[in-house]
């Protein structure tokens, strides 16, 4: 099922490095002229693009997560490399973490623009029509889904829609970020009308339409945030019902359905069920395409202890109000999150773990090598976004905004709730997708995060190391190795040194 995967381990390996600082040519072909000649060239190409996606849970864990209210990630020590992220640090300019991002993003869309432009020029001697739309729609797809990416966390950034040599990338300043939005949406469209609504087996974790179309029902939504008076993902441009009618048709097509149970969402055995529209697909066995994820925020001991080799960093804690804010029984809490642990020599560490994504029973050669997709987008998201976009008046009753959220809350053995207004849909949301990186996006979406995180950092910071939230915040800095290559071609965000 996850056979095309070995294909991203070669590509990956033989490609640029994902934590190198951004070279939108890769070293090895920065001045030669490329050429697809062959079905299997556009193929291996169109995997080095899915490739760049190997990176992206970690960095939505660091960089959404962590910021968040869903993590207290306050460190014991002081000094690891999130706690900056965690504390809302104006001085992140510098952090690997954060050119890593841009960098990682950056290497996906140069990789995309490569294979649009072999299929522009080579791709009708050698592929069939179907797929060579097929394969333009996944490299559009992928371009628009790495720059999504960059939108929300820098606002502004380079557009960059074809190949282009090093010394060119220095004289690209950072486009407007309603420009931005422009190829993202054009690409995404692109993708909705020329995507397969599924694959076979053997392309498990290809982009399909309904994925297409679940992400630019999230554009349009992340747009109708507000401004913040900053150049971030908000634009206020009110575009609900254009989201809307992408959710209701992922709706009607019938092919995706809430599973019974939370847990067997993210079941080892259980992977590319009927909740999910698109994964990360990962593999375990050493081959370098497994993922961190699980273990990421659980500490090394515990990690040492119950899958028997060492790994993990220090424990990144669920915080105690969104713990808080689970009803009793509600089976997403006690799937999701461990209440501590004794080590084997005999002592107790009371804080909680986030196991959601672990199984030692499928472990595989070291911490950084479990087999279990990550889902970035799945059905659940789907009938809640659709129940959002409601409650901002696209057609639909009160009535059908409580019964998402009631099969929701009735699937995870807790009571339902009468008139679900915007507050509490965010809140249910926060319990639903604990560790899977939406929460700070909610809550930019929402309008509210300045108000919220401030009111949880003068509750939850027990060891006052955050500072106060602000608008500024609410975008990453641009890398100051980025700022560095040619001085004055960017100007940094506001609010950061």
């Amino acid at each position: 099922m996850k056979a095309n995967l070995i294909i991203l381990a070669v590509l990956c390996m033989l490609g640029s490095s994902c934590t190198k600082d951004l070279n939108l040519t890769p070293e090895s072909s920065a001045t030669e002229q490329v050429f697809y000649g062959s079905v299997n060239d556009f193929q291996q190409a169109t995997s080095a693009v899915y490739a760049g996606l190997l990176t992206y849970p970690n960095r939505v864990l660091d960089l959404y997560e962590t910021h968040s209210d869903n993590i207290y990630g306050a460190s014991d020590d002081g000094k690891r490399y999130w706690d900056p992220i965690n504390n809302l640090s104006p001085d992140l300019a510098d952090k690997s973490v954060i050119s890593a991002a841009w960098a990682n993003n950056y290497n996906g869309i140069f990789k995309a623009n490569t294979l649009i432009e072999q299929l522009s020029k080579n791709g009708n001697a050698v592929l069939t029509p179907a797929l060579l739309s097929r394969l333009e729609a996944e490299g559009r797809f992928l371009r628009a889904f790495y720059y999504f990416d960059l939108v929300r966390l820098f606002g502004r950034v380079p557009l960059i829609d074809k190949v282009v040599t090093a010394e060119q990338i220095t004289t690209i300043p950072r486009a407007e970020v309603e420009d931005v939005y422009a190829m993202i949406i054009s690409d995404l469209e692109f993708a909705a009308a020329n995507l397969p609504e599924s694959y076979g087996a053997t392309e498990a974790g290809h982009a399909t339409r309904y994925a297409a179309k679940g992400i630019l029902a999230l554009v349009y939504m992340t747009r109708s945030g507000p401004v913040y008076n900053i150049k971030g993902p908000g634009m206020e441009t009110a575009e609900w019902a254009k989201a809307a009618i992408l959710l209701d048709e992922i709706i009607a097509s019938g092919k995706y359905r809430m599973l019974d149970t939370y847990n067997s969402i993210f079941a080892y055995d259980n992977e590319s069920n009927a909740e999910v529209l698109f994964d990360v697909q990962y593999i375990s066995g050493g081959l370098g395409l497994g993922g961190e994820f699980p273990s990421l925020f659980l500490p090394d001991l515990y990690v040492q202890q119950v899958a028997g080799f060492a790994g993990g960093v220090m424990v990144r804690p669920p915080s105690a109000s969104l713990l808080s804010s689970y009803p009793a029984g509600d089976t997403r809490r006690t799937f999701s999150i461990q209440n501590g642990y004794t080590t084997s020599g005999g002592a107790t560490d009371p804080r909680p773990l986030l196991v959601k994504f672990l199984n030692v029973s499928k472990k595989g050669t070291r911490w950084t090598d479990w087999p279990i997709n990550f889902i970035v987008l799945r059905y659940t998201d789907i009938l809640l976004l659709k129940a959002e976009c409601m409650l901002h008046g696209t057609p639909g009753s009160q009535a059908a905004v409580d019964k998402i959220v009631n099969d929701v809350r009735k699937r995870a053995g807790i009571p339902a709730l009468a008139t679900v207004n915007l507050d509490m849909l965010l809140q249910e949301r926060q319990r639903e997708f604990i560790g899977e990186g939406l929460r700070w996006n909610d809550l930019v979406r929402s309008g509210n995060v300045i108000s919220i995180m401030n009111n949880w950092i003068s509750k939850d910071d027990i060891q006052k190391a955050i500072n106060t939230m602000k608008a500024e915040f609410v975008v990453y800095p641009v890398p100051q190795n980025e700022m560095n290559i040619v001085p004055g071609l960017y100007q940094q965000n506001p609010g950061y040194n």
